[in-house]
């Protein structure tokens, strides 16, 4: 079995990554993209169109160089990184859902629930009370 290069490796964990296990970072050698995934680790609400113009870069460039890097969409990664951010707040947190939405850079609270539903098969609301119950259980052990 060939072993997966870094950028293989990191998709492979990347696509099949759980709610609760953060994404590992691909190994990088370009500061600008470095600073991109610190940026989107630090501030999961950043645009794609923010990221670039911080390291000045276009949009297209900045994601056509993070493809070339990684092997991975840059897109991708802020997605996940907004609805891990999301499943924690939901855990984490009193908020909304749609105050949460717009905390992970969503404007419509609605392709919120649409992407959780995806990445999670689940509901932010049926999430959040699902935790709810896992709280209590172990209080009550």
């Amino acid at each position: 079995m060939k072993p997966l290069s870094a950028p293989d490796a990191w998709k492979s964990e990347f696509e099949s990554s759980a709610a609760a296990a953060p994404v590992s970072t691909p190994a990088i050698q370009e500061r600008r993209l470095r600073q991109v995934v610190e940026m989107i680790e630090s501030e999961p609400a950043c645009s794609i169109r923010d990221l670039a113009l911080r390291v000045s870069l276009s949009p297209a460039h900045l994601q056509r160089l993070f493809k070339q890097q990684t092997g991975s969409q840059l897109g991708s990664l802020v997605v996940e990184r907004r609805l891990q951010k999301a499943a924690q707040l939901l855990t984490l947190s009193n908020l909304s859902i749609k105050e949460i939405a717009h905390a992970v850079g969503y404007r419509h609270h609605s392709s919120f629930v649409r992407a959780f539903q995806r990445r999670f098969a689940q509901a932010p609301k049926h999430y959040r009370s699902q935790d709810d119950k896992a709280s209590v259980d172990i209080i009550n052990r």
